[in-house]
């Protein structure tokens, strides 16, 4: 799928945490109606047959952990559970599409799905071959089963090299110390590379990594992890392009695409993100710009010029290019440049996840996974807790039918009306998100502080004070006291899952009359404008 990802290394946000955000975007012409849904470990299939590439897998032999996702209202094509938090604090968003060139694809060709031919029992028969993994099968094959970021780049990572993939994708994990990114090469190779602490990372559907130390992947792999052969995989298909020997080692170049159709639909994102959060540091603009929207060398990972928070990702993962002559909306440049390049904020956005893992808070409560449905431009970011037992009714069940009563058609609503008037109804748009925006930190505020009340703080103090212990006497450090498992328990406490239950249905409460009004407000403001209207009135 069509998608773009921002990731934060905890040194870059503004509170500590890590956080790891993608949109996810359907096809060109479909919609996909999103679920927020918790997987109880009981739900977790044993044994897992994929519908798109008829994949199976056996799982009888691990045992899972709950985890939250946001699966398709409509299984036809699959579950698709895309993004999510386990009981062990690890977050997982899956995936970013990305690209690849002819050379890797002809020396380790994708492992597609190929059907039937003829009739069982008939001569000439052959039946069908699966294909590999993919997007659809990505978190619930791994998320229930890994209890830091780094054991889910292992896992995967192993599962690409068993049974293959059928396409190019990349994967973010996170927990309170780390954030890792796991690219795909071909059919059957990857790699991996951990997000530098004080930086931030965009990824807009290309293969994005720029600069690996293939020592490091092979050996400590303390930064970069890779598939097991491939040093030789690279060097028996000539596939690195540097021309200096002494060059580090560049996997966009060597991997990735180098195609007119990038420049139109995928470098502009990287570009008008990093233009966004480090606005100063470089030209961007006019003849003189170090980098613009067709650069084929945007960054990776930049230092961002300030710390990064949740409105910031929001913002950049809904932007249209504001302020430049390629706004649709926007009073700058012509019919032409409106709509020269593809926009962050599309219309066919169908869920936004932005998981923030707060290494300051109780292990039960240290997990958000802020989501938000439809069109970015036009709709809320709203937190919720995942460690809880249940979800609201309102993000939870999305129907295939078109109805106000859940969040995700309600905002297809409010975007298709507002699109037709976008300067008259923006105001609108603008309040509502500050109103969501503000109710949600206020309600993350009151709820850290109830659970403190029922003495999860306890835990976290001892937390602390055992990581200091620990890093006294290990030079290290940096690594969570509390042993996985430990992690797990904590997060079972059921007294503090009671009161992130009535958090997020509080907010979910909240968040439906607020939609509502918006709702009510913009059908009024764009139908007042129809073409039909007349000014005399019968009454």
């Amino acid at each position: 799928m069509a998608c773009t990802t921002i990731l934060v290394g905890k040194d870059a946000s503004y509170d500590g945490s890590t956080i790891i955000a993608r949109d996810e975007d359907s096809a060109n012409g479909e919609f996909n109606p999103k679920r927020f849904v918790v997987v109880k470990p009981e739900n977790q299939p044993r044994h897992y047959r994929g519908v798109i590439s008829h994949v199976e897998v056996d799982l009888s032999d691990l045992t899972p952990m709950q985890y939250s996702s946001v699966p398709n209202a409509d299984l036809s094509q699959g579950l698709w559970a895309e993004a999510g938090v386990n009981e062990a604090n690890v977050g997982m968003s899956a995936t970013e599409t990305i690209t690849s060139n002819e050379r890797v694809l002809g020396a380790d060709p994708l492992v597609e799905f190929v059907p039937a031919a003829g009739r069982e029992g008939e001569p000439g028969y052959v039946p069908e071959v699966a294909g590999g993994i993919g997007e659809e099968d990505f978190v619930t094959l791994v998320l229930p089963y890994i209890k830091t970021a780094r054991e889910g780049v292992e896992r995967l990572g192993a599962l690409l090299e068993q049974y293959g993939t059928y396409e190019m994708n990349a994967v973010a994990f996170s927990d309170a110390n780390e954030i890792w990114w796991l690219e795909s090469v071909g059919g059957h190779h990857w790699i991996a590379k951990r997000v530098p602490d004080e930086a931030y990372v965009t990824m807009p559907n290309q293969l994005g990594i720029d600069e690996f130390d293939l020592d490091d992947a092979m050996n400590e792999q303390s930064e970069h992890m890779c598939s097991a052969d491939l040093n030789d995989f690279i060097e028996q298909n000539h596939l690195d392009l540097a021309v200096e020997p002494s060059s580090p080692f560049n996997p966009r170049l060597a991997f990735g695409s180098h195609s007119d159709s990038d420049h139109v639909y995928n470098t502009p994102r990287a570009w008008y993100i990093q233009r966004t959060l480090n606005p100063y540091d470089e030209v961007w603009d006019g003849p003189e710009a170090d980098h613009t929207p067709e650069s084929d060398d945007i960054p990776w990972a930049r230092q961002p010029e300030r710390k990064i928070t949740i409105e910031d990702v929001k913002y950049v993962l809904s932007a249209h290019y504001q302020g430049t002559p390629y706004d649709p909306y926007g009073p700058r440049g012509d019919e032409k440049t409106r709509h020269m390049y593809r926009p962050i904020g599309i219309n066919r956005h169908s869920q936004l996840s932005v998981i923030q893992i707060r290494p300051y808070r109780p292990q039960a409560s240290r997990a958000i996974q802020w989501i938000s449905y439809g069109s970015n431009p036009f709709n809320a970011l709203v937190p919720f807790y995942p460690n809880v037992d249940t979800t609201p009714a309102y993000v939870e069940n999305t129907t295939t039918r078109v109805t106000s009563e859940n969040f995700y058609w309600a905002n297809r609503i409010i975007a298709a009306l507002c699109d037709t008037d976008f300067g008259g109804t923006s105001n609108a748009v603008e309040r509502y998100q500050e109103i969501i925006g503000t109710e949600a930190h206020r309600l993350i505020i009151a709820t850290d502080e109830q659970v403190a009340r029922l003495g999860g703080d306890d835990e976290a103090d001892a937390a602390s004070l055992a990581r200091a212990e620990f890093e006294a006497g290990n030079a290290e450090g940096d690594v969570d006291p509390m042993y996985p498992d430990e992690i797990v328990a904590a997060t079972r406490n059921a007294e503090v899952r009671q009161v992130l239950s009535a958090a997020n249905q509080a907010m979910a409460d909240r968040l439906k009359v607020e939609t509502d009004k918006l709702l009510d407000t913009v059908l009024y403001t764009v139908s007042m404008g129809m073409h039909n209207g007349f000014g005399r009135s019968d009454h």
